[in-house]
């Protein structure tokens, strides 16, 4: 019995769009199936939007994702930050990030301007 398609109002119907979309996973392009998949899918995205929000990485880690995921170093940082021990004091969470600093990374490395000025913790000196 194939799934009445409607919005995702409840866990219950959450949990039976994704069963569908299981048994609809290897549906061929440009059938009838694939289209009720792809219905399907939006469904689900707009329920787990509203239900289950994915908070925003804190700056540190969204650039430290940035340099493993395309193979970089925190030397590649160097002519957007400044010398290498500003860029180790920033990368470590010894100092914050600039203004100056967050427009660069955004314009030089596309890393988002919303993700770069969220606040975050810095590491007291234990000196």
């Amino acid at each position: 019995m194939m799934l009445e398609l409607r919005p995702i109002k409840n866990e219950t119907d959450y949990y039976a769009a994704l069963d569908e979309i299981e048994k609809l996973f290897d549906a061929e392009p440009d059938t009838p199936e694939f289209d009720r998949l792809e219905v399907l899918t939006t469904l689900v995205e707009a329920y787990e939007q509203r239900h289950y929000p994915i908070e925003a990485p804190e700056p540190i880690e969204a650039i430290l994702y940035y340099l493993e995921s395309r193979g970089l170093s925190a030397h590649d940082l160097e002519p957007i930050i400044g010398s290498r021990g500003e860029v180790a004091d920033i990368l470590n969470r010894q100092k914050a990030l600039t203004l100056e600093m967050i427009r660069r990374l955004h314009s030089s490395l596309g890393i988002s301007a919303e993700v770069l000025i969220q606040p975050y913790p810095l590491m007291k000196n234990s000196a």
